[in-house]
């Protein structure tokens, strides 16, 4: 079941639907049938279909609430371990540079701990643990300003694509004078 802007459910939304399917289970006990059993919890059928037979082949725990499905993935102790690893730095993990990225943190605790995460998990993970992102407050020591400039001044601007005039065969109308 698809929620509001992915959201998911509360532990209180959670535990409220897990009540209702306990209340589907006293009724299949009772024999009732699964149309009686929709119209009295006011849910679909098919909905009380899929919980009579989890409810078959596994018992009352078939129906119970499996938790948060978005709970972490690191226990307690594995997040202080990785905090240790990264005040130790990247350097000392083999990276070439002092940059922590999110890229670079997701193969560390692939590494560290052998579990996945995507790179937006990865940022979640972290700033749940108090973590922000960091910008360097001085430009680097390897830095070649006149290199830059050369490509600001030959590279960049055969790059930068060109706007397109409006012409023939636009579908954007705009007045003569606006242009």
């Amino acid at each position: 079941m698809r929620y509001a802007q992915g959201r998911g459910l509360t532990d209180a939304e959670r535990a409220a639907r897990e009540r209702i399917r306990l209340q589907a289970v006293e009724r299949f006990e009772s024999g009732e049938k699964n149309r009686e059993i929709a119209a009295a919890l006011r849910v679909s059928e098919r909905s009380v279909e899929r919980w009579w037979r989890a409810w078959r082949e596994r018992g009352e725990l078939g129906v119970r609430s499996k938790g948060s499905p978005g709970r972490p993935r690191l226990g307690l102790d594995q997040i202080a371990r990785l905090e240790r690893e990264l005040e130790r730095g990247p350097l000392a993990h083999g990276w070439a540079d002092q940059r922590w990225t999110l890229a670079r943190v997701k193969t560390l605790v692939g590494r560290l701990f052998h579990v996945s995460y995507t790179v937006e998990g990865t940022w979640r993970l972290l700033k749940r643990q108090g973590w922000s992102w960091q910008q360097p407050a001085r430009r680097a020591i390897e830095r070649d300003d006149a290199a830059v400039e050369v490509w600001k001044k030959e590279t960049w601007p055969r790059v930068r694509a060109s706007r397109r005039r409006s012409g023939p065969g636009w579908s954007l109308r705009m007045k003569p004078g606006s242009r």
